[in-house]
């Protein structure tokens, strides 16, 4: 299914900002590049953009704006982790992980003192969906073990997590993004969860 698209003018006018703030964000890598379409028009060619996310977008990028330089922005939107360390007791008292999804994933990671991005951004999509009630404890090691074994092979790329049930068998997959994914007959999505996505708003939950 095609993406809802806004026209360069449209966003323009809706948004309040200008062509020269628009692609300046872009050089500071605030906007994806493939974010900027080109399609043909009547007058020629023209830049649309896929509307949700630029909207979004530019509206958290004009809510930090005031406290924050551009390049910090850059740094809080991009799918790139962070150099952060929290300990146990830290993640809690900040309410960034349960002590349930903590102590959950130490009965896998025994000895573990201290949690990069990495392990919270694993930890924090667990949490969410055991909290939900989407996925029970053995589903939550089936996604660590996706996790842990597939994402590194991504390289920063965005990519989709899926978790899948079919005939009470849950199963986990990663793909690439933008990218087209089938499922055979029968098969029920129990959660889709865009690592980009997700990355930005840990980046500034633990900011």
């Amino acid at each position: 299914m095609e993406q809802n698209l806004i026209s360069k003018k449209e966003l323009l006018d809706l948004m309040g900002i200008s062509y020269g703030q628009l692609y300046r964000w872009k050089r500071k890598n605030l906007i994806p590049e493939d974010w900027f379409i080109k399609k043909s028009s009547f007058t020629g060619q023209e830049t649309f953009f896929p509307k949700e996310k630029m909207l979004n977008r530019i509206s958290k990028i004009m809510n930090m704006k005031e406290g924050l330089s551009l390049e910090d922005i850059a740094g809080m939107v991009s799918p790139n982790p962070v150099n952060v360390s929290f300990t146990k007791e830290e993640l809690m008292n900040r309410g960034i992980i349960s002590e349930f999804t903590l102590n959950f994933y130490l009965e896998h990671h025994k000895g573990i003192e201290t949690f990069n991005f990495d392990n919270i951004l694993v930890l924090n999509i667990i949490d969410r969906l055991l909290k939900s009630g989407d996925i029970n404890k053995d589903e939550g090691v089936l996604i660590l073990n996706t996790m842990e074994e597939i994402y590194p092979k991504f390289e920063g790329k965005p990519c989709e997590l899926f978790v899948m049930r079919k005939l009470g068998i849950t199963s986990c997959c990663m793909n690439v993004i933008p990218g087209q994914i089938y499922f055979d007959e029968g098969v029920k999505i129990i959660a889709r969860i865009n690592i980009a996505v997700t990355i930005e708003e840990l980046k500034l939950n633990i900011a």
